[in-house]
């Protein structure tokens, strides 16, 4: 079973919808490592909130580059204290590992 270090330590990689969506159990499992994060459709997703307009955008720039990093891009919907981050596998429809990895990578942007 995958820790929040190994989240955080991993990278995304190309996914196939034949062998890479995750099932119900092992989504449930690493939801449970990510704390606020929860399932919504086909994904997961969170609301950051912030003091401010120009902290949201820092950390809306900083999940960019997350995403850029990690060729894995979430939704965003972004208000002036407020960000919703939401991510899913279009390739799998669903969830796979890479939505996992990002959220991670994402909440440790803020010491989660």
């Amino acid at each position: 079973m995958r820790t929040l270090s190994d989240l955080l330590n991993a990278r995304c990689r190309p996914r196939r919808p034949d062998t890479d969506r995750l099932d119900a159990d092992r989504i449930e499992a690493l939801l449970a490592l990510l704390p606020g994060w929860t399932r919504e459709g086909a994904g997961i997703a969170k609301t950051f909130r912030f003091p401010d307009y120009h902290r949201t955008m820092a950390f809306v720039n900083a999940v960019a580059w997350i995403a850029h990093r990690e060729d894995h891009h979430p939704d965003l919907t972004v208000s002036y204290a407020s960000c919703r981050v939401y991510f899913s596998t279009h390739d799998t429809g669903g969830l796979s590992e890479n939505d996992f990895i990002c959220a991670a990578k994402v909440e440790a942007l803020l010491g989660g």
